[in-house]
């Protein structure tokens, strides 16, 4: 999917008719709704309820443990994710308009990976511990403190709703490197074409 759902309460919701066999669209790299600061939710209804379901199948189908709106091309400032799904034992959590309060300590994720930046890994700085709030799917408050592990899967998914992928936290050059592989590789689909 690749048009921006501003808010699925006041447009036509692009989303799979239920049952269709059809998940939503992760998107990749250059997409540009990648790239921008997501809009906070102010609305959370049935069709939020309805996009956070679509949202998860399409993290589970990938499989990934986390999953920024903007991600599957709603600019909303969403984020779910799973830190059992590696091991098969599922326990979705979301958060919606999450906002970094505290962090400390500093921790490397080595090889780190993202749905939107498919075979492509990379050791990252983030931060060891933090402490994040927002709202749960049915608007209650939410703080938590997260660390190690939890920690980089929320860092990760909070910089998409910022705009900024992993790569942007890796050196020039690596990034560099990246991004020309992805060009040749978006020639070489349009020469196909």
């Amino acid at each position: 999917m690749k048009t921006d759902m501003s808010d699925p309460s006041e447009s036509t919701v692009l989303l799979p008719a239920a049952g269709s066999g059809k998940r939503l669209k992760i998107l990749t790299y250059p997409e540009k709704i990648l790239l921008n600061p997501t809009e906070p939710l102010a609305n959370i209804d049935g069709q939020v309820q309805q996009m956070i379901g679509s949202m998860a199948e399409a993290m589970y189908a990938a499989p990934g443990v986390g999953l920024a709106a903007n991600q599957v091309g709603w600019g909303k400032s969403l984020l779910i994710y799973d830190l059992g799904a590696r091991e098969g034992e599922r326990d979705l959590r979301v958060l919606i308009n999450p906002k970094i309060l505290e962090s400390e300590g500093q921790i490397v994720s080595e090889n780190e990976g993202c749905l939107s930046i498919p075979d492509y890994r990379a050791d990252v700085k983030r931060a060891e511990r933090i402490l994040i709030e927002g709202v749960d799917r049915e608007g209650n408050p939410v703080r938590l403190e997260a660390e190690d592990f939890h920690a980089v899967v929320l860092q990760h998914e909070m910089d998409h709703l910022s705009g900024k992928l992993f790569i942007d936290r890796i050196s020039s050059l690596k990034r560099e490197l990246y991004k020309r592989r992805v060009r040749k590789a978006m020639r070489e689909q349009e020469d196909e074409v």
